[in-house]
């Protein structure tokens, strides 16, 4: 089980909680939300997140990262306009905010 904020993702049943409410997220919105709060406080690249979801070297677009991302912060409640989970660091990548 990983916990981070109010947050908690337990890999091997793949499910995930907001405090004590169940998520329902598809396989990539979990996979790309595990990518993220194992490495908390960390940045996570672009580059890293598409080859670690989308098992990808390469990619034409960051849309597809965008999108999901769009999606994984509705369902965490996290508001985009000020993130207080996943914040983007511009140029840099992603990372999943300890606290």
């Amino acid at each position: 089980m990983i916990e981070v904020q109010e947050i908690k993702l337990d890999p091997e049943t793949r499910r995930a909680w907001r405090n004590d409410e169940e998520l329902t997220l598809s396989r990539k919105e979990f996979d790309l939300v595990h990518a993220l709060i194992k490495r908390a406080g960390n940045v996570v690249s672009r580059d890293e997140l598409m080859r670690d979801v989308w098992n990808a070297t390469f990619y034409t677009s960051s849309k597809t990262i965008d999108v999901h991302l769009g999606w994984v912060r509705r369902k965490l409640g996290d508001d985009p306009r000020k993130p207080h989970l996943i914040t983007t660091l511009r140029g840099k990548g992603l990372r999943f905010e300890k606290a």
